[in-house]
């Protein structure tokens, strides 16, 4: 039997005329699941940078603390929080310690979700997914990663067991990502100066958007302590912008980078590839009806997200396919979107996807992405969001596009629709 909300949900479609396309996600329901707050943290250099001596669990407290007093929000309306996170074993203990120490309460649920470096989307997805069948109003979707605290960590791995390793396409799960970079570039013959030049672009972009501020409205401050690693000694810092950007980068000086594992190729190096990195963004949802029954200001609508897969030995062009699957899912084309935030794990893939998508460069990471600005896994899935959401307010765009390549061989893309133009 269909529920009220499903009836009034057809009849609302009928009066309205059955649109499709850009009409229907651009139209207003007071079922839309809505965005009121979209913040991150600083991205830190790993194991070097401001976050080299903080847990995951302080960074998810801190960004929660934000999170509630950006949105003065009353903490015990959150229901649920999920972290997207990919490396710490204890994720889903620390996030609900974070929530605790944040001031929301313990009537408030916690989980963590894996799905690699989408993670952060995915738990967007989740919690958003929650909100759409009643079984939360309000929850906070967050994506964090320590990365510096994950190698540390360590962890022996046993691999796969002969039966998984005698399947070709499981045992490339095992690649590591450099070799899958490697076999994308080899495999459709994308050049070491391609994915330089892609690379420069990124960080000329990153460089431009930081010293023009444009950062400034989705970055919150994050104080923390750091320790000389040559005395010991600790002092307190205030982390305000991102580490990643390096100005005046040139074509010239990222060829002259070595090759970063040449035994599976000469292609990726450490100036092409996305940086390892520290840090976490976190995604207010809610419904729009309850979004306005409580003052909060509605930022976006988050139409929904899509998952496809590809060959795990050429992973990295999980963008390619999972764009057009979530296009075709709302009836829309490329040319409809406005702003493109595709992750680049590897200038390969980023070079690929860009080509094969048929995409308009400018309108694809507009301020650099992960090359120039870091990759912490779990966390990029939701710092995109507030990324293309800050480039949309600032240009006045509206329909938005997020993607990332999965390790395993998986593409993940998000649609959005800025609402403060």
């Amino acid at each position: 039997m269909a529920t009220t909300t499903q009836r009034l949900g057809s009849i609302f479609s009928q009066l309205s005329g059955g649109k499709t396309g850009v009409a229907a996600i651009t139209q207003k329901n007071p079922d839309d699941i809505v965005i009121t707050l979209a913040a991150r943290t600083p991205l830190a250099k790993g194991n070097k940078g401001g976050f080299k001596d903080t847990d995951l669990d302080y960074i998810v407290y801190a960004l929660l603390k934000q999170v509630l007093e950006k949105s003065k929000l009353d903490p015990a309306l959150v229901e649920d929080v999920c972290l997207g996170n990919v490396g710490d074993i204890r994720a889903a203990y620390k996030c609900r310690a974070a929530s605790l120490a944040a001031g929301i309460p313990h009537t408030a649920g916690c989980s963590s979700v894996n799905r690699f470096c989408s993670s952060g989307l995915k738990a967007v997805q989740d919690i958003a997914n929650q909100i759409s069948n009643g079984s939360i109003d309000i929850g906070i979707a967050v994506g964090g990663e320590s990365m510096t605290g994950n190698y540390r960590g360590g962890g022996a791995d046993s691999g796969f067991s002969e039966a998984l390793m005698s399947n070709q396409e499981a045992a490339d799960c095992t690649q590591p990502m450099i070799q899958t970079s490697e076999n994308v570039s080899n495999d459709f013959n994308i050049s070491r100066q391609q994915q330089d030049e892609f690379a420069c672009e990124s960080f000329r972009r990153a460089e431009v958007a930081q010293k023009a501020g444009w950062f400034d409205d989705e970055i919150v401050p994050i104080t923390t302590k750091i320790k000389d690693p040559k005395t010991g000694e600790e002092k307190e810092i205030t982390l305000t912008k991102d580490e990643g950007p390096r100005y005046g980068t040139t074509i010239e000086s990222l060829s002259k980078i070595r090759p970063a594992m040449p035994q599976f190729g000469d292609h990726t190096s450490g100036g092409n590839a996305s940086q390892v990195t520290d840090g976490a963004a976190a995604v207010l949802l809610m419904k729009r009806s309850k979004a306005i029954e409580l003052g909060q200001p509605i930022v976006a609508k988050f139409c929904g997200a899509t998952v496809a897969g590809v060959p795990p030995r050429i992973m990295g062009i999980g963008p390619s396919v999972a764009v057009p699957k979530l296009l075709a899912k709302f009836q829309l084309t490329k040319d409809d979107i406005d702003i493109f935030e595709i992750n680049e794990a590897f200038a390969s893939m980023a070079v690929y996807c860009l080509n094969i998508l048929g995409l308009d460069h400018a309108k694809m990471n507009p301020r650099g992405g992960a090359i120039a600005l870091g990759h912490p896994l779990g966390a990029t899935g939701a710092r995109q969001i507030c990324t293309i959401l800050s480039e949309a307010r600032r240009t006045k765009k509206k329909i938005l596009v997020t993607s990332m390549c999965i390790g395993s061989g998986q593409g993940m893309a998000g649609l959005f629709v800025n609402e403060q133009v």
